[in-house]
């Protein structure tokens, strides 16, 4: 069975890493040095969560991400 998550994604200048979170599922974060080996790491440790969370008989349910938004201050 598949499912679809979405991450949020980041770029820190000091790690010059790429780092992404899954909002609504604790401990759904990594990183990575590429955008395509985040995504590997990300799918990665979402496995690890559902296999964890599913073995334990808990059911996975997280809720739907809303967005982003960009808001302009003027300074």
């Amino acid at each position: 069975m598949s499912r679809t998550f979405t991450a949020y994604v980041e770029y820190d200048p000091e790690t010059k890493l790429y780092v992404g979170t899954v909002p609504g599922l604790p401990g759904g974060h990594s990183q990575g040095d590429t955008l395509d080996e985040l995504q590997r790491n990300l799918k990665e440790v979402i496995g690890l969560i559902l296999e964890e969370r599913e073995s334990e008989g808990e059911q996975v349910e997280v809720e739907p991400f809303v967005g982003i938004q960009q808001i302009t201050v003027d300074r």
